[in-house]
């Protein structure tokens, strides 16, 4: 029998959960969550779950996912949860999937990439499978998976 976890609940902002175990950091990087974030953050890592054996689950207080960071998180979380609290409650559950689009996303690894150049242009993959991870971009065609990525 696992003990059983006491995490504070937060007031407002972000849960995410079922997050692949480990990968909990990387969602902070992706977020741009770092030491000088001025609000609570709860990082739990390899938490027991019936549904995926071990997990990463984070609190974020005080801050609402815009869509490009969902995609982003998409990548390396794939069929994770988020929920929007706000007074406590779960206001919003939704389960984090990868579009079959990705804009604005990503940076092309292709140097030679159009979207490399001098010329400002926003990226563009088209997600040809969401697991394993593997993206094509529109531009250069260049095939790239979810090492490309992290």
């Amino acid at each position: 029998m696992g003990e059983e976890l006491k995490v504070k609940k937060i007031k407002d902002g972000t849960v995410i959960d079922h997050i692949m175990a480990g990968r909990g950091k990387k969602v902070l990087d992706i977020l741009g969550i770092g030491d000088g974030y001025p609000n609570t953050i709860a990082l739990l890592m390899n938490v027991s779950s019936e549904r995926i054996g071990h997990k990463d689950i984070l609190k974020i207080e005080n801050r609402t996912l815009k869509k490009e960071e969902v995609d982003k998180i998409a990548l390396v979380a794939p069929n994770a949860t988020w929920n929007v609290i706000k007074d406590f409650k779960i206001m919003k559950k939704s389960k984090i999937e990868l579009p079959d689009i990705l804009e604005g996303v990503l940076k092309c690894p292709n140097p030679k990439c159009v979207t490399n150049s001098d010329e400002p242009m926003t990226t563009k993959f088209m997600v040809e499978e969401k697991q394993p991870v593997r993206l094509r971009c529109n531009y250069c065609e260049r095939l790239i998976d979810l090492k490309d990525v992290l």
